[in-house]
């Protein structure tokens, strides 16, 4: 399989024979003590905190469109790359970075289904050295902005009830039990299918099957009859909510302000 034919969601095995194509760049967001154990081979690590915006009350909002271009040309990415993406916590980072790649209007991507964990599993080969990017220079010329849901937005769909509201986060965030903004609850309306409820956790932290995820979203409510937005607390967990939906052939934005955002906003409504 070459990397044009890679699917969204890719299994280890259909990486293996691949590993020495020019035009793949693999990217590592996990731990740095986690690659420096063991990485597939020829993984660039990035630092996720590269990936946000990082300024409070919302961390987890996008970067500005030159500290993306920065980033990229540092890891070399070109148009005609495919980028792989995984980690070591069954895919949030990964997750996010794909939504970073739509962002930037970079579609040449694929997940690692269980990122390092489901790799080992099948013991395929792994290696410890750090790999230095070869540069370029990519220019993000726009920020594409059907990729993401501002405050703004969500808050208009509240009244039309025209958007799902996905949330991934935890139920002792969600119900207000566990407070981590200046304000603890939900956004009204907001389905919690918590992130970690879709993966198999004796199993390599692959993704459960995805037609039984599709039904339990469903039975809750979220069915891709409307666009989803989905989020957690700094838009992490929240990252392979928004892989899961792409996979199913729905329409999901990324609300990347998340609960970090809302919580601390005392003129929104929440519920508790």
């Amino acid at each position: 399989m070459t990397t044009a034919q890679f699917p969204l969601i890719l299994e280890p095995a259909e990486l293996v024979p691949a590993l020495n194509q020019s035009n793949l760049l693999i990217l590592d967001l996990g731990k740095q003590e986690t690659y420096l154990q063991a990485h597939i081979p020829g993984a660039i690590h990035v630092a996720t905190k590269d990936t946000q915006l990082g300024t409070k009350p919302a961390p987890g909002k996008l970067p500005p469109k030159e500290q993306l271009s920065i980033l990229f040309s540092r890891l070399g990415l070109t148009p005609e790359t495919h980028v792989v993406v995984y980690d070591d916590e069954g895919g949030p980072w990964a997750g996010r970075m794909i939504w970073v790649l739509d962002c930037i209007g970079h579609t040449r991507y694929s997940f690692l289904n269980g990122g390092i964990h489901n790799w080992l599993a099948g013991q395929h080969p792994v290696e410890s050295s750090v790999n230095e990017p070869t540069t370029s220079e990519y220019e993000v010329a726009s920020i594409n902005a059907q990729a993401s849901v501002t405050k703004e937005e969500i808050l208009q769909s509240l009244n039309e009830k025209s958007m799902s509201i996905w949330d991934a986060r935890g139920l002792p965030e969600y119900s207000g039990e566990k407070v981590v903004s200046a304000r603890g609850g939900h956004i009204p309306g907001a389905t919690l299918y918590e992130w970690t409820d879709a993966l198999d956790k004796e199993n390599g932290l692959k993704l459960r099957d995805l037609e039984q995820i599709k039904s339990e979203l469903i039975e809750l409510g979220i069915d891709g009859t409307k666009p989803i937005a989905t989020h957690c607390q700094t838009h992490r967990r929240s990252g392979l909510t928004y892989v899961i939906a792409k996979q199913l052939g729905w329409d999901v934005k990324a609300y990347d302000g998340s609960w970090s955002e809302w919580g601390n906003d005392p003129s929104l409504p929440i519920e508790v």
